[in-house]
């Protein structure tokens, strides 16, 4: 078996990354817009899409070369997934996820996990969902899935949904505790595959948006998983969702609102030049070039903020705050620009055929992601209290 270490990314060339950007921007407002027309109309996304994404290399843009991946830096990864957020919700939900779900598996693979888990999911082979919430705990260390241990084997018992892409996955990567543990004592991390002995799985009812994604309710009974397929040691469970998931996937979820609320400035601007009212175009009139100014700025701001935290987080240092800002900040900023974005079409706005009624509904998701606004204020007053 070869040994595969990953090494800090050398930055693209800015040739290189300047073609790499016009290629995805011009993928985004072609391709993606066929797609989210067709998966609006089926409400699914198609294992077409899926090998399209993976076959154009936009899966592992941020993952090393070593592992077969673009080798991005996170800093320069950022402004692209910006580009894919003002497609489809769905579409750019499978890029950030395969861009990032890597992490938390690499972060305590040994190297024969790195063999079976971490590179098929570069590669693309496999698809591997991240598997926390619970319908009837909190978030975090409040987990009520727990495992018994029976020599190499774990029986996993409990309850997890809202598992974007879980039913649809090979591999849940999954965190429970040892049974009797509590607090982040005795916390698990496991691949389970989604489907078998001891395991129920559904596929929960359409969304308000993101329309297509797949989001699984799984119960488990005794399901059996091998102790070979935990990361790390027990107790070291939420490690591997913290250090190697959350943070940075916080400041991608960030991103993507950047990203939407571009989308809906760009649509609020064409409509603004094209719309007339008593002879005048809206764009000309005071209360509405006011507002578009504000959603500007709105978007420039959450922009900074999301690439400073990227900054923070790439150097190395202690990026938990500083990500639960930018998507505090960027989730917030989303909320005015959409509902700006909205208001400035009118009535026409609310109606189907219009494309910011899309985007106004997939904004809302956005709250959800990676935590909720008051999960994010959280983990920014521990920090600020210490």
């Amino acid at each position: 078996m070869t040994t595969v270490v990953a090494t800090d990314p050398e930055p693209l060339a800015d040739a290189e990354l300047a073609q790499l950007t016009d290629e995805i921007r011009s993928y985004v407002e072609h391709e993606g817009e066929r797609w989210a027309q067709r998966i609006e109309s089926e409400r699914a996304v198609s294992d077409e899409l899926w090998s399209e994404l993976r076959d154009r290399g936009y899966l592992r843009l941020a993952a090393p070369v070593a592992y077969g991946g673009r080798g991005v830096p996170f800093t320069q990864y950022l402004p692209l997934l910006e580009l894919f957020a003002m497609s489809h919700a769905s579409l750019r939900m499978i890029v950030h996820v395969c861009n990032g779900i890597w992490r938390p598996v690499d972060s305590h693979a040994s190297a024969e996990q790195r063999e079976r888990f971490v590179l098929p999911i570069v590669s693309g082979e496999i698809r591997v969902a991240f598997t926390l919430t619970e319908p009837t705990a909190g978030t975090g260390a409040d987990l009520r899935c727990s495992v018994t241990r029976e020599g190499d084997t774990y029986y996993l018992s409990g309850e997890k949904h809202l598992i974007t892409f879980g039913t649809i996955s090979d591999y849940l990567l999954l965190f429970a505790r040892a049974q009797g543990t509590r607090g982040a004592e005795g916390t698990v991390a496991l691949m389970v595959p989604p489907h078998g002995e001891g395991i129920t799985a559904e596929v929960m009812s359409e969304t308000m948006g993101v329309r297509g994604t797949d989001h699984g309710h799984f119960v488990f009974d005794r399901a059996p998983v091998p102790v070979a397929n935990r990361l790390g040691d027990e107790g070291d469970g939420l490690g591997v969702a913290l250090s190697g998931f959350l943070a940075p996937s916080r400041i991608a979820v960030a991103m993507t609102c950047v990203g939407l609320a571009q989308r809906a400035l760009d649509l609020a601007l064409g409509y603004a030049k094209e719309r007339e009212t008593f002879g005048k175009k809206i764009a000309q009139r005071q209360a509405i070039s006011f507002k578009l100014a504000e959603m500007q700025t709105d978007i420039a701001a959450a922009r900074a903020l999301v690439l400073q935290s990227a900054h923070t987080w790439e150097a190395g240092g202690e990026a938990n705050a500083a990500s639960a800002m930018s998507k505090l900040f960027a989730v917030d900023m989303l909320h005015r620009v959409t509902d700006a974005a909205l208001q400035v079409h009118g009535g026409i706005g609310y109606w189907s055929q219009s494309p910011i009624e899309r985007v106004y509904r997939d904004a809302r998701a956005q709250w959800f992601e990676e935590g909720t606004n008051e999960i994010q204020k959280t983990v920014i007053a521990r920090d600020l209290l210490g």
